[in-house]
């Protein structure tokens, strides 16, 4: 019955992501509830606090179960490709700024200051996070080199306390005023703590839990474990679009929500394509292609939700892009899983 329930949310979850960001719309009131718990403070070595609020324990259980469900063959593997696990792991981190540099100057005189500024803010976010722990998922389902996609995943998740704030930083010097104060503040003092206590550690707990379990756990648990995370992944996405998507129905404004789309769909399908360029470039098999493609094109907006939600609650609105971004690498992902991945190698490994 369990792996049935897995089975169909995990078959359906574009939908009921969706259905998520729905109901955060119509019915709010449970996903602040969720927001407004706490456990108290930890202060960093370098002057930082993290707030221990339940949003982030829910991240934190995702990060666990994420390096629980590495397979130890696979983490062993990691040394194969190294050269093109660095290049796809700066690629991630140089192509976002370059796509937004390019956007940012495209619509530098859209008519509203502060949606540009949000939007920027968002998109800073959006790019400063490492990549996604689903993107091992789509690769596996696309028969991809799923070594390859840990290595990205683990590379830009252990790197992300140094790149999360050189990336926020860059973004800075494209905004202005308390944006720009704001972003340059966040890379100083407010993503060191929340990253590492957050998302580090807890990544290294689970690889950690599962050398320790490997040989004990079986397929029902496995199951449940699964089925667990894709319930919290769907509960935190909610919690946090509680606050900003009640406002899109209240007040609604629609060539704003297109721009957010357009910009959002422009980045991420150049994230994909920079995957497929450095596939091409080393003459990689198509395994490899596909877990290129889904490492650079799918980025863990759970972690900048959950980072805006703590530290920029004063401007809602820049929780959109990442809302908009985290719908379209899903649909993006789905289509080129279909559609567009070659059936055959496209070169020799």
């Amino acid at each position: 019955m369990i792996a049935k329930i897995t089975h169909f949310i995990h078959s359906n979850f574009l939908v009921l992501l969706l259905a998520s960001y729905i109901l955060a719309t119509i019915a709010p009131d449970f996903g602040l509830y969720i927001r407004s718990i706490n456990f108290g403070m930890i202060h960093w070595f370098d002057g930082s606090t993290l707030k221990i609020s339940l949003s982030v324990v829910m991240l934190s259980m995702l990060l666990f179960n994420a390096g629980f469900g590495f397979k130890l063959k696979e983490l062993k593997e990691l040394k194969r490709k190294p050269l093109v696990i660095i290049t796809g792991f700066l690629a991630n981190l140089i192509s976002p700024l370059i796509i937004v540099w390019l956007i940012h100057f495209l619509i530098l005189n859209w008519h509203n200051f502060d949606e540009l500024q949000n939007l920027l803010v968002g998109l800073a976010l959006v790019a400063s996070m490492p990549i996604a722990g689903s993107s091992t998922a789509w690769a596996q389902n696309a028969d991809g080199n799923i070594s390859l996609s840990l290595g990205l995943v683990i590379l830009s998740t252990f790197a992300s306390p140094v790149t999360t704030p050189l990336v926020l930083t860059c973004f800075g010097f494209l905004t202005s005023g308390d944006y720009a104060q704001d972003l340059f503040e966040l890379s100083k003092h407010g993503t060191k703590a929340f990253l590492i206590l957050a998302v580090v550690i807890p990544s290294v707990l689970g690889i950690l839990a599962k050398v320790a379990v490997s040989q004990n756990i079986n397929v029902k648990q496995q199951s449940i474990i699964k089925l667990l995370n894709l319930i919290n992944l769907l509960l935190l996405n909610y919690s946090n679009a509680s606050i900003s998507l009640p406002t899109t129905i209240q007040k609604p404004d629609w060539d704003y929500y297109f721009l957010i789309l357009a910009v959002t769909i422009v980045l991420c399908l150049f994230a994909f394509l920079a995957g497929f360029v450095i596939a091409r470039s080393f003459k990689c098999s198509r395994a490899d292609m596909a877990s290129l493609m889904f490492g650079l094109g799918m980025n863990n907006n759970g972690t900048g939700l959950v980072l805006a939600s703590l530290v920029l609650s004063d401007h809602p609105n820049v929780m959109l892009p990442l809302i908009f971004y985290t719908l379209v690498q899903q649909i993006i992902a789905a289509i080129i899983d279909k559609y567009l991945l070659p059936k055959e190698k496209i070169g020799v490994v």
